[in-house]
């Protein structure tokens, strides 16, 4: 069981990493607040650094907690749902074939057989999804690994709840939030862009903002819009 630093009410996982600093994290959507700190580091000097950051962490699970979520969405005629940044209306037809998706405009068509549960319905949209992520995140990779200088050997696509992505250093992968869909094109490719920049420097470092600066200079921006966008309740799937 990993290492925990309790302040009050505050419980912070630690995980002890070969980094040079101490990095803390609050994490979205739910405010869950992480320690990496390195192998030779004293837990009370971790916790001691913890306490100094205290007003920082409420700030920002307070900015998460006010955060406008998405309802659970049901996957019925006339629902709204977002699609690289922008509403789209749903239309579900029940038609005994192939179940599929469509985009026309401003309008989901979703073709389901009849009596399939919002489950199904849920999972053929997700399906779709997928595939528009994977015709939109290669080109951007291949873009940026020119400018960057890196090689990114293999990308993964996965629901997450408490990032929008990760990344292997050592590997040399990265894994994308599969929500990333609903938000605009340019903050996917923030996102990219930020975890291929974690290939040259796994830690969230003064050198990590530096190189994040130097090839993305509005990350700032991109940032803080993505915190701002709706997200998913907790209870969605």
């Amino acid at each position: 069981m990993g290492e925990v630093i309790e302040i009050g009410d505050l419980a912070i996982d630690v995980t002890r990493k070969d980094v040079k600093n101490v990095h803390l994290s609050v994490h979205p959507p739910d405010g869950r607040v992480t320690l990496v700190a390195p192998t030779s580091t004293r837990i009370d000097v971790a916790r001691a650094y913890a306490i100094t950051r205290i007003g920082w962490i409420r700030q920002q699970q307070e900015q998460f907690r006010s955060q406008a979520r998405e309802a659970p969405r049901a996957f019925v005629g006339r629902e709204t749902h977002y699609l690289w940044g922008r509403h789209h209306l749903l239309r579900v037809t029940a038609l005994d074939a192939k179940p599929e998706v469509r985009l026309d405009h401003r309008t989901i068509h979703l073709q389901v057989r009849p009596g399939t549960t919002r489950d199904g319905r849920a999972k053929v949209i997700h399906s779709w999804h997928l595939k528009l992520l994977h015709s939109a995140v290669p080109a951007i990779i291949e873009k940026w690994e020119c400018h960057i200088g890196v090689k990114v050997r293999r990308y993964f696509l996965q629901r997450m709840t408490t990032k929008w992505g990760s990344c292997n250093s050592k590997a040399g992968t990265i894994r994308l939030n599969t929500e990333l869909v609903k938000k605009p094109r340019d903050l996917l490719e923030y996102v990219i862009v930020h975890e291929m920049v974690h290939i040259l420097e796994p830690a969230h470092s003064p050198r990590f903002f530096a190189l994040l600066s130097e090839y993305y200079p509005s990350w700032r921006e991109a940032r803080r819009e993505l915190n701002e966008l709706p997200v998913p309740q907790l209870t969605e799937k």
